[in-house]
């Protein structure tokens, strides 16, 4: 990867805060050890966690207490040299027993030395120091973060590698029905130039809410039709104590039985009995549900164990495995989305605490290693970058706080449309048109034609067609919306005759999970027609924002139809257009816990094919989720879809570019060199199919974008924070808290208008051009303001927007599969395909995914950005 080429000068210099911490240690070494327990065959994840906890209290281990730290699974880090051999033999205590029992397994502990982990490594590389940058440093920083951790790892939930939640100080707040948030913190570990320090920042996540499970179901039987959705229950773990000891379960699966109904043989009690006998006879509990409620299956496939959910408790901080709701999604984004200040506090006042960080009780831990954390933020110097000017072809907006206004301005280049139509969806919406012929429609559609007709736009005057579904079947008789779908369908295809429209406005009067993703894939795949949709609860009303919704939509519109909504000023300009270039988005999204085992991950690479930079066609790929374990997340046909955007790229310009920059987004820091490893020989193996003769060898710079990190930045001044507390957009930090040897910068080009803004991370891995910072990083700002469908600066570069948006495309033509995972299986009911084994349902799965791919995006669209 390429060295740091300076540090950037551009713009108004300023100081920051940022929620980093200084990190001193007094040890030189610390000893690395390996656990094992035997016999591992018991010895499961759970049962391993408790196996330490007891392992802790054992005269033979209480010695090193003070200056040990584990990850209660496999690893041990030392202050210390520990004696050697060291075998410990444990005998199991269940949670909530004093003493083992009778029948209590033992097991081994085998701590076996490994080797000395040497802190003055760790020095010479923050020093910055030549030969120390190939150090791998990951066996140092991944120990010390076991050690800073210790404390939240025995008295708080982890959830995820660095993310700890504490009940004692736990704030919970309702998402939904069974679903809470809670607050928590990450934390990290990271070398920086000339010193350590520890990245802390506040962060959330959904729970499951504690309480009796039986009173859960009934919750669930009383506000949804179906009851507790079977993907809710198979996630969770419950515990029981009609044993007279705690015991820990996961739930296997709900029954369609409750225990009135349920028999099983029981020897003891004389042959076949219900299982409400058996509760009855065995343990002379009086079920109160026995005819109402399903039983649970604590066992497995093969030794079911049924029990009555009266007798199960939902434990506390256990992390919600499912996909959350729109609603419930919508309660986390309130609840999480906190100004800049109630999160620097946070951090100060609970997170130190919380974390055994704080100088009045630091965790035992932390003195034993002679560890200190300074309870103060990182002072870092920062600038604040000068936005572009913004060129339509009439009008000059004023660019304030990275936004400016279109109300009155002529798109630079204005798109062309043959002809439009019109599709009136019938659902039964509040604020539905009263069919095609209704005189507000008239008018509505009038003054949408207007607006585009005034923005630039040709061919946009009476639309050709109004056409309307007809009423669609209710959603309790056609739940999947398949019967909806198919009588869209029709009327999309009647609207599309005898001749191909420029475009087909649709009108939504309902938010739907199935009609607009299948309008989408009816659309993009099948019919080959661009669609684009308005929610008339929007769009109806107000006159002033009607204006506003109908500008958004046509710079919707004229993107599609190839047109160029705005330019930056050719000085903002100058860097890209020096010779020759292609600049390239890529991405890929894989699917979520909704999803049906199987379904596909989808790569995008898009890339623009002028000099203006405001077109960026895209290739959507399929890929085995886990075709490749090691690099799940990089693209495998990578370069079948660079070819595809270079012959796009010559057949416009006639010839190749000279120079190509790559933005790739959705790569985590651990997986960096997996770029270079992965993708680099995909695309140069692009560079040499496209020109077999003579060879092509462009400049080529690829920089990776991550939002998923947890730097924040905090104004020192009044006059450098926006009115809610965040820095001003155009904010770049390069210093201080980047990578010691790497070319990186944190910028913030948006403006944050909600909660606490989060800067994207650029982070150049490979550098043919050898840029200077400041041509990147101001060249990247503005860049951001390039992005067709707002008139504001964005977070993350629009060729990396891009990629992401048309990945969120391409999933809604496999929506039957990434959102109905959970929806396939209900309450009672077993698996119809029992008999395929698990490979084999994955296989066929994804082939039904590939069915319903076909053959991609439509020709008729492939050289347009559809997905826009």
């Amino acid at each position: 990867m390429p060295l740091r080429p300076g540090f950037g000068k551009l713009g108004t210099p300023q100081t920051l805060r940022t929620n980093f911490f200084a990190v001193k240690t007094t040890k030189k070494t610390f000893y690395d050890y390996d656990v094992s327990v035997t016999p591992s065959a018991q010895a499961g994840r759970d049962r391993k966690i408790r196996i330490f906890q007891v392992l802790e209290s054992h005269p033979d281990y209480q010695p090193h207490v003070g200056y040990v730290a584990h990850d209660r699974s496999q690893r041990l880090i030392s202050a210390k040299k520990l004696p050697q051999p060291l075998a410990i033999s444990v005998r199991y205590i269940e949670e909530g027993e004093t003493a083992p029992r009778a029948d209590a397994l033992t097991f081994t502990v085998t701590i076996k030395f490994v080797r000395e982990l040497d802190m003055n490594s760790l020095n010479q590389y923050t020093e910055g120091r030549p030969e120390a940058r190939d150090l791998d440093m990951q066996p140092i920083v991944s120990a010390l973060n076991l050690v800073l951790q210790q404390h939240a790892s025995t008295t708080g939930i982890r959830v995820g590698q660095n993310r700890y939640f504490f009940r004692a100080s736990a704030t919970s707040q309702p998402l939904g029905l069974g679903v809470e948030a809670w607050r928590g913190f990450f934390m990290s570990v990271r070398p920086m130039y000339k010193q350590l320090m520890v990245n802390i920042n506040v962060c959330m996540t959904a729970f499951y809410t504690p309480g009796n499970m039986a009173e859960a179901m009934l919750a669930f039987m009383q506000n949804s039709s179906g009851g507790m959705p079977k993907a809710f229950a198979e996630k969770l773990k419950v515990s029981t104590k009609h044993l007279g000891y705690i015991r820990k379960k996961a739930i296997f699966r709900l029954t369609g039985q409750t225990a009135r109904q349920a028999r099983f043989d029981c020897q003891e009690l004389g042959g076949m009995v219900t299982v409400e006998q058996y509760f009855q006879r065995k343990h002379a509990i009086t079920l109160r549900h026995a005819h109402d409620l399903p039983l649970l299956d604590l066992g497995n496939k093969t030794k079911p164990n049924l029990v009555p959910a009266e007798l199960c408790e939902i434990f506390p901080g256990q992390a919600y495995r499912g996909k959350l709701s729109p609603t419930e999604t919508a309660n986390m984004i309130r609840y999480a989305c906190n100004p800049p200040a109630f999160n620097a506090a946070a951090i100060r006042d609970q997170g130190f605490p919380d974390l055994g960080l704080a100088a009045n009780a630091p965790a035992a831990t932390l003195n034993g290693f002679g560890i200190s954390v300074s309870p103060d933020m990182a002072v870092v110097p920062s600038r604040v970058l000068p936005p572009p000017g913004i060129a339509y072809q009439q009008g000059r907006p004023n660019v304030r706080d990275a936004s400016w206004n279109i109300l009155d301005v002529k798109f630079q280049k204005g798109g062309s449309a043959p002809s439009w139509a019109v599709m009136l969806v019938e659902d039964g919406g509040r604020d539905e048109f009263r069919g095609a012929t209704d005189p507000e429609l008239v008018a509505f559609l009038q003054t949408f034609s207007r607006k585009c007709a005034s923005s630039g736009i040709a061919g946009v005057g009476r639309p050709r067609n109004v056409l309307a579904t007809g009423r669609l079947p209710r959603v309790e008789v056609d739940p999947h919306r398949r019967q909806a779908l198919e009588q869209i369908r029709q009327t999309l295809a009647k609207l599309i005759q005898p001749q191909m429209p420029g475009f087909v406005l649709v009108l939504l009067s309902k938010v739907d999970n199935y009609i607009y993703p299948g309008i989408k894939r009816l659309g993009d795949v099948e019919l080959g027609v661009h669609t684009l949709h308005m929610q008339l609860g929007k769009a109806r009303g107000d006159p002033k924002k009607q204006d506003q919704y109908f500008s958004n939509v046509a710079l919707k519109v004229n993107t599609k139809l190839g047109g160029t909504n705005h330019l930056l000023d050719d000085r903002s300009m100058q860097w890209l257009r020096k010779m020759k270039t292609m600049v390239v988005g890529i991405d890929v999204t894989h699917p979520g816990p909704g999803s049906t085992r199987g379904t596909p991950s989808i790569a995008a690479v898009v890339a623009s094919y002028d000099d203006n930079f405001t077109q960026f066609p895209a290739s959507l790929m399929p890929q085995k989720a886990d075709w490749n374990k090691d690099a799940k997340e990089m693209v495998a046909n990578l370069t079948a879809a660079m070819i595809e955007r270079l012959q796009m790229y010559q057949k416009k310009n006639k010839q190749l570019p000279e120079r190509i920059m790559v933005y790739r987004d959705g790569v985590s820091e651990g997986q960096y060199d997996l770029v270079l490893r992965e993708e680099l020989p995909l695309i140069r193996e692009a560079f040499r199919k496209i020109s077999p003769k003579a060879p092509y060898n462009p400049k080529l710079t690829i920089t990776i974008c991550g939002k998923r990190h947890h730097a924040r930045f905090y104004a020192t001044k009044d006059v450098d924070a926006t009115k809610n507390g965040n820095t001003k957009p155009g904010t770049i930090q390069d210093r201080g808290i980047t990578d010691v040897y790497g070319f990186d910068w944190y910028l913030q080009a948006h403006n944050g208008l909600q909660g606490e803004v989060r800067p994207t991370h650029y982070f150049v891995v490979y550098d043919d051009f050898h840029y200077d910072a400041d041509t990147l990083q101001q060249g990247t700002h503005t860049a951001s303001y390039l992005y067709a469908r707002a008139t504001k600066a964005v977070s993350l570069i629009p060729p990396a927007y891009y990629a992401d948006l048309a990945c969120e495309r391409a999933r809604f033509y496999l929506n039957a599969l990434l959102n109905l995972g959970d929806e396939q299986s209900s309450v009672g009911g077993g698996s119809s395909r029992g008999r395929l084994s698990q490979d084999e349902e994955k296989e066929r799965v994804y082939q039904e995914a590939m069915r319903l791919w076909g053959n991609g995006i439509h020709p008729n669209l492939r050289e347009s950005m559809f997905y826009i």
